[in-house]
């Protein structure tokens, strides 16, 4: 364990504690009202995920003594969404209503989806008449009927519904219409999960994105009630937040709605914090963990948003995410004293037991980083040549890759700064080419925790429209989207508009275009707006 203190220099105001789960640590930070990180910790990552959750928050709150009572936040983003799909492990079963029927026939549902994980979650399938065109025309009357027999003839199979209509992210209708018929046929304990308000146009991604939001349900429930009730274990009065996938937060019942959302949001609290503790607005940022590096982009001071597809689990979907690039470099990277390379796995949470530097015998590169910058409060045991000789090699063959995954990222913009942040910032060289300068920001090793700690609540439309009707669908869309961030947990009196995209739609039938907007804000104070408490 290690961890940090300060004195906490604003005792009157509120303090947020934030909290991440990473594969090899779990960070977790109280940030005072005024932005200072007044106590950390960085706790082993447990095998069930909650336990490194209690020890880190009973380890700050511990930090923080008397003013323990001032807490009224408590915000986490997790990995448990991710590692249940990677691990085809807690996943519900569910039903897919895709509604297109006769013109989307030709794929059926989770085509693309690997053999296993496809059989663990579809239920099964129903092909209904109904969709839209580009223009919002009917492809075909939605067919009630069909869908309330094939419901029927799945009864006591699924777990959730997940709907899907061609076109719906502009024309929800239809979708609306199948989730009340869902809910009087089925029952309204059967959750519902709509696609127009998981992903973006694509008919298969956004159903992929759909269908992992519905099987995702029960690990949200599991992981929401871990969360409440660790806080309730420690007497705190304080609103719990889930980090999602853009860099901003939702509401508890919010998360257990959308669990699919909080899919990378580790690497999205962790750009979140860089700016904050860096004061950049637009660079490009490193988190260097124990098993990886995840490289992301800050723009206006959020993470640039993803404009591919993105795999979850060998799933493509199209939901938004931020847009990574995870390299397989981290201070538990396995050294390979033969060919002197770093190998593509990893000690993970391991690394204070098995590293060289801590009595272990496996060479990593925290090993190589000691060698030859002496980073920790000891020192490492003999070594003969050929070790030595591997370990400085590797430590230049991690440089190069970076260096690699930087030019990437950077998509030819030169002048943007390299903010280092994680447990193993000490892999990056001062130097790296194609960065204008190298920023480690203090506490840095706790980025990701206080991205989470200073998350707005944001929420995201998407409209489809003519040219001509461009400025009443931004308005459009721009109320959906503030709409969706007060669900979300923002403050009605604060929330705004921070991003609008426009993207002109290929093959129309006449000139179209897709507007896309985000909106955020700062939490609400208790009692401004109807959320889940403790």
């Amino acid at each position: 364990m290690s961890a940090g203190t300060s004195t906490v220099t604003d005792t009157s105001g509120e303090l947020a504690i934030g909290i991440d789960v990473g594969g090899t640590n779990t960070d977790a930070v109280a940030l005072s009202g005024t932005g200072e990180v007044v106590s950390w910790t960085k706790q082993p990552t447990t095998r069930d995920v909650t336990g490194g959750i209690r020890a880190a928050l009973a380890e700050v709150l511990d930090q923080l003594g008397d003013d323990r009572g001032l807490v009224t936040r408590v915000m986490l983003g997790t990995t448990h969404a991710t590692n249940a799909i990677v691990n085809r492990r807690d996943l519900g079963r569910v039903v897919v209503i895709r509604l297109g029927s006769p013109a989307a026939t030709s794929l059926p549902p989770l085509a693309g989806w690997p053999r296993e994980l496809r059989d663990v979650v579809l239920a099964g399938s129903i092909l209904a008449g109904g969709g839209h065109l580009v223009d919002g025309y009917p492809i075909a009357p939605l067919d009630r009927d069909l869908i309330r027999r094939e419901l029927d003839a799945l009864a006591g199979t699924f777990d959730a519904v997940a709907v899907c209509g061609i076109f719906s992210p502009s024309f929800p209708e239809q979708e609306l219409e199948v989730e009340a018929l869902v809910q009087d046929h089925v029952g309204v304990d059967i959750p519902v999960s709509l696609s127009h308000e998981i992903g973006a146009l694509g008919l298969l991604e956004r159903e992929n994105a759909t269908v992992l939001n519905a099987s995702l349900y029960a690990v949200a429930r599991d992981v929401t009630n871990a969360l409440t009730t660790v806080v309730a274990e420690e007497r705190l009065d304080a609103t719990t937040y889930f980090a999602q996938n853009d860099g901003t937060l939702m509401a508890v019942e919010y998360a257990a709605r959308y669990p699919v959302l909080t899919i990378g949001s580790g690497p999205a609290n962790s750009i979140r914090g860089a700016a904050f503790l860096s004061g950049a607005d637009n660079a490009i940022i490193i988190d260097v963990g124990g098993t990886t590096s995840d490289l992301g982009v800050l723009v206006d001071r959020f993470p640039r948003e993803s404009t591919l597809p993105r795999e979850v689990g060998g799933v493509r979907t199209n939901f938004r995410m931020p847009d990574i690039l995870s390299v397989g470099l981290g201070g538990g990277t396995i050294v390979d004293t033969a060919t002197g390379v770093p190998r593509h796995d990893s000690v993970g949470y391991r690394l204070t037991e098995e590293a060289l530097l801590f009595g272990g015998t496996t060479p990593t590169l925290t090993d190589a980083a000691s060698l030859q910058f002496g980073i920790a409060d000891r020192e490492l045991p003999p070594l003969d040549r050929a070790t030595r000789q591997a370990l400085e090699h590797a430590l230049g063959v991690a440089h190069e890759r970076i260096e690699s995954a930087v030019e990437r990222m950077s998509l030819g913009r030169t002048g943007l700064p390299l903010v280092v942040v994680g447990g193993g910032g000490f892999l990056v060289p001062d130097a790296v080419l194609g960065a204008s300068e190298v920023l480690r920001p203090a506490r840095g090793n706790v980025a990701n925790a206080v991205g989470a700690a200073i998350a707005l609540a944001g929420g995201r439309s998407d409209q489809l429209c003519d040219f001509a009707d461009r400025a009443a669908a931004i308005e459009e869309a721009g109320r959906s989207a503030i709409e969706k961030a007060i669900q979300a947990g923002a403050d009605p009196r604060s929330v705004e508009i921070v991003d609008v995209l426009e993207t002109p739609v290929s093959y129309a039938t006449r000139p179209t275009l897709k507007v896309s907007v985000k909106a955020a804000g700062p939490l609400a104070r208790i009692g401004t707006a109807t959320r889940q408490r403790i």
